[in-house]
Formats: structure tokens, sequence, C-alpha cells
């Protein structure tokens, strides 16, 4: 029978009161049915007497600060439940409610955990509490600490896994306490809680806070707004912890209860203008949320206040705020962007990527890279050009951090686009352009190729990204390529293919090291890691590395770098690759080097799964976009001349793509050319398409396709160029196709030599005779086969591109001159650049003489690169004279070729000239180019003058100030030179103004990258070249050698005048190394005092100071000066002062002009009585020939200690005595040697001369002597005789093999060579000169002599780097000038004889001022210069110089 709750209670009750000391087991059992009976009963006032005896028992025994939990729970459960049945008025005490209360607080404390087994028994005192409302209670009884209490407890509990009851529990309690009694206390803990962020709270505890706030939003208003007010009124007085973040509490309030705090956000607006700048930063940051919002609560008044003045925190004076608003400019954007405000966020956003503080700046680049990958279309695609542009930002940082944010973009982008997200966007393609751009940064050294093929190979693209897809992307980015992207891309792929190669040498030599361990082994082993290094950041390194990995006897990793190399799969690659890092693992000490140098060896950026499917992509017939198809001939173009082989396994479908005739079938052909040697394709397959080309394509096609059959031919295809030829050459004469038939033959002379002599006279005739002097060629139907767009008429379009062909019969690939006559081409070329075309009975118009002679100039400029040697002055001066051709697109062309040769080194500097002399149209990119060349040229000579070549005697004609003596010559022989009575200073400022260009842009210092001393010496070399060209004459015509000395003068006034501006010392003495002047423009002086007139005579104007700073005067205000714009501003100059005691020099005293005229004469009295009837031979040196061979002169002998700055040795010295003089004679000072002796001011050195004594006359005039004329007796004599007389004739065929050296009677110089064979039925020698060429000749009939051992070696020969007029003039400030002679390989021998003669010249009391060497007889130095292992001639190859030395 089950008893009533009501007796049960009653009874547990009356159970408790009887216990004094009840223990635990019974009391919780006890408490445990109360609860049961107690959750029986229903409400009712009216059981206060069954339930009192068990109130009063709990009460009486303490049981609400039991200690033990169980306990304690029990009774919580039962005091609620006596409360819920007594309610609403429980019979109990205030302080016994307390107790209870906090009972209750401490019960809803282990909330949570909910894995406790009383978990529900505790969330059913809190559901009851709710229910009952006892938290209105607990205010009646004055429990506010313990309200306080428990709401910490509840946001401390509450988690995001409690049932929703028990969280409206909760908020129920929470908020009836907030409607009842709201309080400051009780905000600031529902504040904390909002603060999730920055106080890291639970997510629930946020979610809990933000309902409170939303539901008690009445209440709570006017304390928020109350509390925010006074935060920002007096944010600097000592308060809560939470006026720390009054700026985040507004935005959680505004975005759940935004009514609560709209009187607040106006006072903003002063925030965002405060001096604090912490308070700056803060309001941009809330303000910037405000407008990420979606929805707006603001008034549009107070809105559109607020954002023009967070706008202009964009350009805040502190930089951090600046920086805070562009952090923010993101989400404002991408809250609504298509909105007029988003537009003005663009706009403010944009301005900030050329901020002058680079944090500012790289935070714009960041910001704009976030929008473009959040999503592209939203953005405005030139925006993401804005910020690429910062790769060229001024500060390193920046540039790094926005190629860093680039690539992220890009790789996003990839990602997008691979999985059909977005489109292809053009302007995101252009980031890999922009990136490239970086290897022309020479600031960082995290720019430079070694470092930038890791960005392209690694970074550029994810990781995952398929071949196709990253082929693709490359094909777009390529649309946008221009040159000097395409230029970038090459040094990174032409870097990594020199690795490659090398790593391949280096893996052969290392197999055959263990056959064969020898020194020359092991040096080439170091040379290829030296090699290698340059490939990486740090060489030094690098080659450390490789040093150390040599030393591994784990031919594994030498396996694995020999499949990488070999596998030209970009997938089987990266898997060779992946397993080898594996196998070593990171823990091997080499790991990182061999991760780079395994990345290296790879083809990683490009393999030969790109190029097919670049191939692929081109035979599809549904492209249909043809930028997309020229981009992809363009990707293909560039892969396969970086790495030709990767064409292999792809050769039918190339082969398929070019039998499609296509419009790409150029560039196709050009990459044939540059396969064909490493890929299967054979030419008998493809001759008949590339026959076609070269007979009926256009001349661009047949250029490309006679390369792709040179590349193509192998030995047995020997023939077919020739047979090729000969069909040309019928196609000629049938008059078909006449431009492309006229390309073909050329470059065909430039790759077989041998198959266009066949045919060379028949086309040299025809084209002479056809295009050149036939009057009837009008009437010829030519046009079909001629470009239509070029201007001019069909004869001058003939007669231009007749003369190319010829022009390529003298320029062969395989560097071997072809056997011509180049004097005809020559003949030819002068009277185009005279008359603008041939005399052949026409009267061609203007605009066809214009197109005639730009042709013949980009002709020379072509041929001065092997030919300049016969280039006369007359042909030079006219080439150079067309920057100031009528025609002004002759002069901005002819300029423009001008400047592209040199630089790319493909000419001599002298036609640098042609900058200054042009017209007032083109000054503007004259004075561009000539700035450019100055500063390379001057760098590079600087480099070789510091080089072990310059200690070893260098000239100084590699140097740009060397161009004036040039410039000078072309003025002096200019028509308009100023007549003898011309007073007028605006005619003479006009006529000089080519050389006032090229003087301020010699001297100005923003293009001379160095210190202050560089620029002395520059002012001083130029000053001794104008001393050196004043002690000369002109070779062409001596009539104009006084306009020479007269621009002479006017250049050294106008050098000291622009140094005065400059502050420049002038220190001609300063200028070390030797002056060559061309001798086939210069010749020293004959003696003859007409010449040492003063020029103010010669001239109308008072050569002086005052005339030249008028003269400027008046040039400057007709002509800007130098752009300044590659010039590095604000340069330091150190070092200004130079000591004196670093420039000591030999004492040499020199025979002047007159002497040196004396000498000759005499000695050409003596040589005529001892000759035997032998004539002699002009002293003066012949003009050249321009039908001469390019041969390689060779001095007669070279001595290794003049080249070594030697002290100068005088062994002893013998006194002779005459009259009131006395004459001393040094023995043993003539060197048995040509060659040059450099004079520095850092040391002395040997020279070839007889020094003399001086002697003082009766009038107290000091002459000094040195006496030479035996030696030219020696030389004349030797160089008449015939060494191959009847004593040699039994000799023929044993000289072959003999080293020999031959007498050009037209060159006057001897070129040296080997006899290679000899035809006994001609009676004729085969003689292989040391240049190349072969020759037939009959040396009884020439002038030679066999090299001896103690002749010129090959290594001494290769100190020289062209052939020069060894004659020297001593050239110093004040004082006259100095010959040193060289005098060939017995001039040694003749020292007595000279010593003779000497006493003879002084015991007849000649006086002599300077001395001269012939020219004729000092041709035999020759120098010779390699550059990348090619033979250059020094500053150009005419080879043939006088040669001045200045102290």
């Amino acid at each position: 029978m089950a008893w009533p709750a009501e007796k049960i209670v009653s009874d547990i009750g009356k159970s408790l009161a009887k216990q004094t000391r009840p223990n635990k087991d019974s009391l919780l059992k006890l408490l445990r049915q109360a609860a049961s009976a107690l959750s029986e009963l229903s409400q009712s006032p009216s059981l206060q007497r069954v339930i009192e005896p068990l109130s009063d028992s709990l009460i009486r025994h303490n049981l609400l600060q039991h200690k033990d939990k169980d306990v304690r729970l029990m009774v919580a459960i039962c005091f609620s439940e006596i409360i819920r049945v007594l309610a609403p008025d429980p019979p109990f005490s205030d302080e016994i409610l307390r107790d209870v209360f906090k009972l209750f607080v401490s019960m809803f404390a282990e909330l949570s955990d909910t894995e406790s087994p009383y978990f529900t028994r505790r969330v059913r005192i809190l559901e009851t509490v709710a229910a009952l409302k006892c938290c209105v209670l607990m205010l009646d009884i004055g429990c506010d600490d313990l309200v306080l209490e428990m709401f910490k407890v509840f946001f401390s509990v509450v988690r995001e896994h409690h049932q929703p009851t028990l969280f409206q529990a909760v908020l129920s309690i929470m908020r009836l306490i907030l409607e009842e009694k709201p309080s400051q206390p009780l905000l600031d803990v529902t504040l904390l809680n909002l603060l999730k962020e920055e106080k890291a709270a639970p997510l629930a505890s946020f979610r809990l806070a933000v309902s409170v706030i939303q539901h008690c939003s009445e209440k709570l208003g006017p304390l928020i707004q109350q509390f925010l007010t006074s935060c920002i009124l007096d944010r600097d007085t000592m308060g809560s912890e939470l006026k720390e973040f009054y700026h985040e509490i507004i935005f959680e309030i505004f975005q759940c209860a935004p009514q609560m705090v709209l009187p607040v956000i106006p006072t903003l607006t002063q925030e965002l203008l405060t001096d604090q700048v912490d308070v700056r930063i803060k309001a941009v940051n809330l303000v910037g949320k405000f407008f990420a919002l979606p929805e707006h609560h603001v008034t549009q008044e107070s809105r559109r206040q607020l954002f023009l003045e967070f706008l202009k925190r964009f350009s805040d004076k502190s930089a951090e705020v600046r920086v805070s608003a562009l952090q923010c400019a993101k989400a404002c954007y991408l809250a609504n962007p298509s909105g007029a405000e988003a537009h003005e966020v663009l706009t403010a956003l944009e301005g900030r990527l050329l901020d002058f503080d680079d944090k500012v700046r790289t935070q714009a680049v960041f910001t704009v890279c976030d929008l473009a990958s959040s999503n592209p279309k939203f953005l405005p695609s030139e925006l993401i050009l804005r910020a690429a542009d910062r790769l060229r930002d001024k500060k390193v940082p920046v540039r790094k951090a926005a190629m860093q944010k680039l690539l992220e973009l890009y790789r996003s982008y990839c990602i997008k686009c691979s999985e059909g997200i977005i489109a292809r966007n053009d302007h995101l393609e252009q980031i890999p352009c922009r990136i490239l751009m970086l290897c022309y940064d020479k600031d960082c050294k995290d720019f430079r190729p070694q470092n930038m093929e890791v960005v392209l190979a690694e970074d550029l693209f994810p990781p995952a990204l398929s071949v196709e897809e990253r082929t693709s992307h490359w094909i777009s980015s390529f649309s946008f390529f221009s040159p000097l992207h395409v230029k970038a891309l090459n040094s990174i792929l032409t870097q990594k293919r020199r690795l490659q190669t090398e790593m391949l040498v280096y893996l052969s030599i290392r197999k055959t090291e263990k056959e064969n361990v020898s020194e020359e082994v092991e040096k080439r082993m170091k040379t290829s890691f030296v090699k290698m290094s340059t490939s990486f950041a740090d060489p030094s390194k690098a080659e450390e590395f490789f040093q150390k990995l040599h030393k591994i006897k784990d031919n594994s990793i030498f396996n694995a770098l020999h499949q990488l190399l070999d596998a030209r799969a970009y997938i089987n690659a990266k898997s060779t690759r992946d397993k080898f890092l594996n196998k070593i693992g990171e823990k091997h000490l080499h790991y990182e080097f061999l991760r780079v140098l395994s990345g290296k060896c790879m083809f990683n950026i490009f393999s030969s799964e790109h190029v097919c499917c670049i191939l692929d992509h081109l035979l599809k017939k549904d492209i249909g976009d043809q930028q997309f198809e020229a981009s992809s001939v363009k990707v293909l173009l560039t892969i396969i001349n970086a790495f030709p082989s990767l064409l292999r396994g792809s050769e039918e479908l190339f082969q398929r793509l070019l039998e499609e005739d296509g419009p790409f079938n150029e560039k196709l052909l050009q990459i044939l050319a540059k396969a064909g040697p490493h890929v299967s394709i054979r030419l008998s397959d493809i001759y008949p398409f590339l026959e076609r080309v070269c007979l009926e394509g256009t001349r661009v096609l047949s250029k490309a396709a006679v390369s792709a059959i040179a590349a193509l031919t192998s030995a047995s295809d020997n023939c077919v160029f020739s047979e090729l030829c000969k069909k040309l050459v019928d196609f000629l004469h049938s008059g078909k196709n006449i431009a492309t038939v006229l390309q073909s033959l050329g470059c065909i002379a430039q790759y077989s030599v041998s198959a266009f002599e066949t045919m060379d006279k028949d086309i040299v005739q025809y084209i002479v005779e056809k295009f050149f002097h036939d009057s009837n060629l009008q009437s010829l139907d030519y046009m079909h086969s001629l470009d239509e767009d070029s201007g001019c008429s069909t004869s001058c379009k003939l007669k231009v591109y007749g003369l190319k062909t010829l022009v390529k019969c003298f320029l062969p690939h395989q560097g071997t001159l072809a056997r011509h006559q180049i004097g005809e081409l020559l003949d030819i070329l002068l009277q185009m650049l005279q008359e603008g075309g041939i005399a052949d009975g026409t009267i061609p118009s203007e605009n066809d003489k214009a197109h005639i002679r730009l042709a013949a100039a980009k002709s020379l400029l072509k041929l001065a690169k092997r030919w300049d040697f016969h280039i006369s002055p007359q042909i030079f001066h006219l080439a150079v004279l067309k920057a100031r051709d009528p025609s002004s697109r002759v002069r901005r062309l002819f300029l423009d070729k001008v400047h592209k040769l040199l630089k790319e080194h493909a000419i001599p500097s002298r036609y640098a000239c042609a900058f200054a002399l042009a017209g007032s149209d083109c000054l503007e990119n004259s004075l561009k180019y000539m700035a450019e060349f100055v500063k390379e040229y001057s760098m590079e000579a600087r480099v070789r003058q510091t080089s072990k070549q310059d200690q070893e005697g260098e000239t100084m004609t590699s140097y740009p100030e060397y161009v004036l003596v040039f410039l000078i010559h072309v003025l002096a022989h200019n028509l308009d030179f100023p007549s003898v009575n011309c007073q007028n200073e605006e005619i003479y400022a006009q006529f000089c103004s080519p050389l006032v260009v090229m003087l301020q842009t010699l001297i100005n210092v923003s293009f001379i990258d160095g210190s202050k001393n560089f620029v002395n010496d520059t002012v001083s070399y130029i000053q001794t070249i104008f001393q050196v060209v004043k002690k000369a004459e002109d070779a062409v015509d001596i009539s104009i050698t006084p306009k020479l000395h007269i621009l002479a003068d006017i250049g050294m006034l106008i050098t000291k005048a622009l140094s005065r501006k400059t502050r420049t010392s002038v220190h001609p003495s300063h200028t070390h190394g030797h002056i060559f002047l061309p001798s086939s423009f210069y010749k020293t002086s004959s003696g003859i005092n007409s010449w040492e007139i003063n020029s103010n005579c010669l001239t109308g104007c008072n050569l002086d100071e005052n005339f030249i700073e008028r003269l400027l005067h008046i040039f400057e205000s007709h002509i800007e000066q130098p752009p300044s714009s590659l010039a590095k501003q604000g340069r330091n100059f150190q070092g200004d002062n130079l000591r004196e005691e670093d420039m000591k020099h030999n004492a040499v005293n020199l025979m002047s002009y007159e002497q040196a005229d004396s000498l000759r004469s005499r000695a050409k009295k003596v040589k005529k009585n001892t000759s035997h009837g032998i004539e002699s031979r002009k002293i003066m040196r012949p003009q050249v020939s321009t039908g001469t061979k390019s041969k390689q002169a060779l001095s007669a002998a070279a001595s290794k200690s003049v080249m070594n700055n030697e002290t100068s040795v005088v062994n002893e010295n013998r006194k002779v005595s005459h009259g009131n003089g006395e004459l001393n004679l040094a023995q043993d000072q003539l060197l048995p040697s040509c060659s040059s002796a450099t004079a520095s001011h850092f040391s002395t050195q040997v020279v070839d001369y007889v020094k003399c004594s001086s002697f003082e006359k009766n009038d107290g005039e000091m002459t000094n002597v040195n006496v030479i004329a035996d030696s030219f007796d020696f030389l004349e004599t030797n160089l008449e005789r015939n060494p191959t007389s009847e004593e040699d004739g039994g000799r023929d065929e044993e000289l072959v093999g003999q080293r020999i050296k031959l007498w050009s009677p037209f060159d006057k110089c001897f070129y040296s060579g080997t006899v290679s064979g000899f035809d006994s039925q001609n009676n004729s020698h085969k003689i292989t000169y040391d240049s190349g060429e072969v020759e037939l000749l009959c040396l009884s009939s020439e002038s030679w002599e066999t090299i001896s051992s103690a002749s010129l070696s090959d290594k001494e020969a290769h100190k020289f780097p062209s052939r020069h007029c060894d004659l020297r003039i001593e050239s110093s400030s004040g004082a006259s000038g100095e010959v040193i002679n060289a005098f060939g390989d017995r001039a040694a021998k003749e020292q007595t004889t000279l010593k003779n003669k000497g006493k003879e010249i002084a015991d007849n009391e000649i006086s002599l001022h300077s001395k001269i060497v012939p020219a004729y007889l000092m041709d035999n130095l020759l120098t010779i210069r390699s550059r990348e292992g090619e033979e250059r001639t020094e500053n150009s190859s005419f080879c043939r110089h006088i040669c001045f030395r200045s102290h």
C-alpha cells in the first residue's frame, strides 16, 4: 500500500528531528525520499504544516552549509521543491533564504559538467528557480552581490552543447533581474562577455550576452549610452577595464541592438579628428566595420558625414592610421561593390599605392590583392596593374612584399580557373610579365636570375596544377610579353641550360676520374664547379658545396641528378626528384643544397610536355583566337631557343603543323632551325617545302627556310645548298619573285660560302648590271614580289634588296671572311651615300634617294663589324653624316640603328659621333643615346682599366672619349666650316654644337659612374686627345690640318670652360695609357712650320676663353642639356685630390716634329748612299686600300718585359761633345721589340728608344735628341729585300709546316701564318693565316720571313687587340712629343749603327725638337682582343693607328 506524499514528507521531517547527528548514508536516504515525495506535491500554501517539520530539521541540522556535495545537492533539491510548493510566500527568514540562494548558485556553478550523473538534477533546480522567479526574491532581500555572482556563474558555465531549455532558463533569470534592477556591475559583466575576440570568451557566453542586451535594450540603453559617452569624453581618466575596448563594444552592440548606440555614432567623427594616433586608429577600425555591415542603421546625413571623414583617414598624416584605413577597405568595398561609396573607397585605395611611406604602399598592395583574390569580377582590373607597378617600387622590401602577394594572388587565380569558378582575366595574366621585370633590378640579390628561376619553377603556379593548365596560362601571359620580358625570361632559361650542360660535363668527368686521375681532370672539374656556382644566389658557398659533394662516395646522388637531366617530361622529373629527396631525407647534411640543385637540374619551368601541349593547341581548328595562336608560337619559340632538345618526341606534331602553311610559318621555321640538330626530322622529308619557300615565299620566310636547311643538313647533304643556289639563280634570271630569291641567295652566302662562290660572279654581275646600272629597270614587272608598304619605287626596292644580298656575301656566319674583293662594294656604297643611288641614267625621286641612302648607311654599319679596316674616312664621314640627312626618316632610323648596334657592341665605338651630329628634330633621342653610350662604355673601359690586360698595355681607344678623334675629323672636313674671315659667333656656335654636345655629355658628372677622380681623368684624357691632334696632320687632305688644329683649340677651351662649371680639375698629365690616332685619318707631322701657325690667325675670331664663354652661352640658348634621367643624382665624390707622389713616370726626352723631319731626311740621304741602287720608299704612310685582305697583322717581335711595366734600363752612357753642347747616348737601350710600353702614372716602364741627353745652345735653348736614323735604313732595306731568293729556291717543299710572316705592300704590315701546302706545278704555297683565311701565293715573288723561336709567341700575340701604326708621341702638359721606336725582330742588332748615326747628327749640329718614326715601319704591331670566344678588333677593325702615349 502506497503512502501519501504528505505523510512521507511529515514522517521524514519527524525522523530527522529525532536524530542528533545523522550519518551521511542515512541522511542521503532520507533526503532522497523527501525530494521524491516533495516532487509529487502540488503547489499549495496549506501544506506548510506538513512540510514544516522537514524544513525545520534541515535548518536545525545546518545542512545548508554541509560539506558533502551529494548532501548539498539533495538539500538544494529539497529546498527548491519546498519553495515551489509553498510559493509565492515561502516561510523562511531573509537570512535562511540568502543561504538557500547561495546554495542554488553553487549548484549552478556545476552546470558546465554535462557528464555528471547529477547534471539533470542541477538543471531541474535551475528551471525551478527560473520558473518561480526566485531572482526577484533575491533582489527583494538585498542579495545584489549574490545576483552579480550568479551572473558571472551563468556566463562561465553556459556551453554551446547545452539544451535550449537550460539556455532559456538562464536568460530568463538574467532578464528578470535586469528588468527589475539594472545596474552598472551587471552591465559590465555582460559587456565583458560581449568582447569575444579580445577576451577569447566561449561563443555561448557571447551569444548569451548578445541575447541579454537584445532583450533588455530598453533598460540597458541609458546605462550603455552613459558608459560609452564617458569613455569617449573621458578616455584618459582611469576607470573600468572596459574603457580600453569601448570601440569594440560599440560595434558589437551596433550589430545586435543598433538603436542603443545610435546617439553615440556622431561622436565618432570627432574621434577621427583627434590628435591621438591610437584613438584615430581605433575609430578608423570601428567606422570601417560599420561600413562593412550589409545594413546600416545610421541616418543618411550622419552616415555620409562619417563616411567622408573616414575617407580622409586614407590620407591621414599618420602612416599607422593610413594602414588601418587600408585594412578596412576590403570589407567596406565587398559590403556593396556596386555602390557609389565602393568607387570612392577604391579611389582612396589607389592613391595609397603611391604613398610616401613604404608600409602604407605595402598594405595597399595587400589590400588590392585580397580584393582581387576574393572576386576579381568586382574589382577594376586596372587597379591590379597599379598594384603590380609596386614591383618597381624604390624600396626593396616593398618590391619583395609585392612579389610575394602577387604570386599568392596568381596561384589563387590559377586554382579558381582550373575549377571553373572564374574565367581568364587578362590583367591577372600580366602578373608573370611584371614579376619577370624584377630580373633587371640590380639593387636586390633576391631578384637575380638565380633566384627568379626558383620563383618561376616553384612559386608561380600551385604545385598540384596540371601541365596543361600551366601551359595555357603561359600562353595567355605571353600575349602581353614585350621584348624586355622575353629577354628576362631568356636570361633565366639560358642560365638554367648552362648549369644543366655543365652538370652533364661534370658527371662525365667524374666517371673518367675513376679511370684517369690527373691534374688536368682536377682542373676541369674545378672549372665546372665555378661555372655551375654562378647559377646560385651565393656562388662562393655553392662552390664549397660542390667541393663537398664531390667527395661523397654515394653514387646514387649523382645517378639521380643524371636522371633528372635526362627526364624531359615534367611529371617524370617531378616524381624522380621527390623520390630522390625522400631518399636522402631532410636530415642529410647537404639536403637544402641538393634540393635547390635538383630543382635547377630538372625541367620544371618548361618541359617536353609543355611543347606537346602547345602543338596540340595550334593543331586544333576550333581555337579561332589568332592572338592565342600567336602567343602559343612565341612561347614555343622561347622554349626551343633555350632547350632545343625539348622538341624531341613531338616531331610528328610539329611537321604536321609546318605543312599546314599557316600564318606563323616564319617562327616555326626559326624553331626548326634551332632544334634541327636535336630532333629526328630528316631534311629529305621536309626539303620540298623548304625549297618552295626559298623560291616562292616571302623574304622573311625564305630567310628562316635557309636557316632551317642549314640546321638539318648533314654530311651526306653537302650538295643541297649548291643545287638550291643554281635553282635560285635560274629564278633570278627569269625575273620570278626577285625579292625572295635575293634574300635566299644572301642567306646561302652566309651559311655556305663554297656553294655561293660557285655562282658568285653570275649573281654579283646580275645584281650590278640589272639593278644598279639598268636604266630600263622601271619598266620591269617585279611588283608582285615586292613589299607594297615600303614607300619607294620598284627600282629603289630592287637596289636595296640587291645591296643587302651583296653585303651578306661578306658576312658569313661561320666567322671566316669570304674571299671577295670588298672594294667594289664599298665603291657602290660610297656612290649611294653621296648621291642616293647609282648613275644608271634614271633620275630617282627624293624619296627613293632617301631610301637608298639609308640602306647604304645601314649596310655600312653591318660591314663595320668585320670590315671596318677597309672603310675609308670618306665613306665613314658620309655614313655618320646620315644623322644630318635631309630626310627626317633617314636621320631617325639611322640613329636608332647605330644605338642598337653600339648597345650590342656590334660596331666600333667611333660611329657614336653620329649622335653628336644629329639634327634638331632627332636631338632628344640622340642625346639620350649618347648618354647611354657614354655611361655604358665608360663603365666597361674602367673595368678593363683595372684588369690584368690593362696592366699589360691596354690602349685608351676603348674609352668613349676617343670618339672625339673622329668627330673632330668629320667636322674638319665639313664644307660648312666657318670661313677664314668669319667673325659671326652664332655661326661658330652652330658649327661647333656637335663638339659641345659630346663634351658636355662626357664631362657631365651625372654620366660618370664613379668618384670625382674619374671625372678628372676624363677631362685630362680629353685634353690630351686635343693636344695629340694638334701634333698630327690630316691623312686624307693635308690642307685640312689647320681646321683640325682649330677644332682642337676650341675643344680644349670648351673643356676648360665646362670643367669650371663642374668644378673639375684639369690635369692632362693624369691620363695614362696609349693614345692611338687612326693612321687612315691622321698622320704624323711632316715638320712643315705652316701647321704651327696660331689658330687665331686662321679664324676671324679670337680663340680665347671669352670667345668660348660667349659660344657656350649662344649654344645653351638653343639646346637643352643632356638628359639626366639615366644618371644617379646626389653622388658623393671621394678622393678628389690626387697624390702627386703616385704619378711618377720615366723622364723621356723626345724630339719635336722638326727634328723628325730633319732626321728622316738624314736617314734617306744615308740610305741613298748605301743602298746600292735600291730606291727608298716614301716615309709618309699610303692611303688605306679598300681592296686589301683583312688578315691578322703581326708585329715583328714583342718583348714581354715591355708589357710588364718594368723599370727603364740604361746600362751605360756615352758622352759626345760638340761645340757648346754635349750628346749622351745610352747603350743597350734599344730593345728588339715592337710591343707597346704602357705609360702609367703608377709605375715606370721599359721603352724602346735611344735617349740622348740634352745639350744647351748659346742662346739657352734646351733640346732633346734621340737618334733613330739607322733603324730607318735597316727596316726599309730589310723590307725591300726578298728572303726567298735563289738560296731558298730548293726549300719550297721544306717550308710546309713552317711559320712565316708575309709583308703586305698595301697594308704596310706583316701577316703571320703557316705554310700548309705546296703545289709544285704552279710553284705556289698554300698559306693559312692566323685569322683562318687560306691563300695560294708564289713566295718567290713575295716579301716574307720565317718566324724563329725568338719571335712573338702566340700567347704574347693575343695581348694586342688590333693592328696599329706603332708611332708613339708622348704628350704631356707643356712638353714636346716623344717617339718610342719599335723596329722589329732585328732592331737590337742595329744599336751600334744607330748610335753612330746619332753622333753624326749631333756633329752636324742639327737642332731637333721632336722625333718621329715613319708610319709604314710601325705597321707590324698586332693587338688581338678576345671577347666571348670571338676575335674582335678593339674599338673597330680599322686597326692601323698612330700611337700617342701620355704621361
